[in-house]
């Protein structure tokens, strides 16, 4: 089965695109070639515009606050495991103190760093991070694969704290999701969303079946209809077969 999460308020969207950028981020740290922490620093780059949001540490910290209310009122619930919810609520007040520990805008020491933001500026046009366009950082390229990777997780270690958060509330949030199967005729499938409003929707299929999915929701329906994946066509048709799927309503 392949699955494809479909934000549907903002604050999801921008929890799953940090999610992606900070599990690139680590990929390309744990290698050793120099394109590789090339490819690493074009990551946070890419982390300072999308978390530059000056109200997403208030977000963050608000939510982990409500998850945790939530979270203790079920320690009367038979059916939860004391040690698991303990553990969790660990994970949400050490996440907590660790944003709160955050001072000035998120990656404000980057933006300090004149060295950092010319090469963000010349990585920006195309090829434009040469040699003779920036010798200082192709002398740095040169240097051995830990001495770049200690330097790398010094300007990353700041960003961290909203790392950590984001894992905690997607981890939280795709947990509470339930599983429905369903069939989608002629490659279309509507559900009435009776006023409830999620915020992330998971869909699954067998991708032998070679096409995409495409999602609209809103408080009323759920819109699914699924579409040819062939590459090289000018517009994507609807596939004429009926395609079982399962959906995921994920809410908080």
């Amino acid at each position: 089965m392949i699955s494809f999460e479909f934000p549907v308020t903002e604050r999801t969207r921008t929890l799953l695109r940090l999610e992606q950028l900070y599990d690139r981020l680590a990929y390309f740290l744990g290698k050793d070639h120099a394109l590789d922490h090339h490819a690493a620093l074009l990551v946070l780059f890419e982390l300072l515009e999308t978390a530059s949001r000056a109200d997403l540490k208030a977000d963050l910290l608000q939510e982990l606050e409500r998850q945790k209310q939530v979270l203790e009122a079920l320690r009367e619930n038979p059916n939860v495991a004391e040690d698991s919810l303990d553990k969790v609520l660990d994970e949400i007040e050490v996440s907590s103190s660790q944003l709160l520990g955050i001072t000035g805008k998120f990656g404000q020491h980057l933006r300090e760093n004149e060295w950092l933001m010319a090469i963000k500026q010349r990585a920006g046009i195309p090829g434009g991070t040469c040699q003779f366009d920036l010798p200082s950082y192709y002398l740095w390229q040169q240097k051995p694969a830990e001495e770049r990777r200690r330097d790398m997780r010094r300007w990353a270690a700041p960003l961290m704290p909203t790392a950590e958060a984001a894992r905690i509330l997607l981890h939280l949030l795709r947990d509470s999701g339930k599983t429905h199967h369903y069939v989608a005729r002629n490659g279309a499938f509507q559900q009435m969303s009776g006023g409830k409003v999620v915020q992330m929707i998971r869909i699954a299929y067998d991708p032998a079946l070679n096409v995409l999915p495409e999602l609209s929701a809103n408080k009323y329906a759920i819109n699914v209809r699924f579409v040819s994946a062939v590459t090289g066509e000018s517009r994507p048709r609807q596939t004429e077969s009926d395609v079982e799927f399962t959906l995921t309503n994920c809410k908080f």
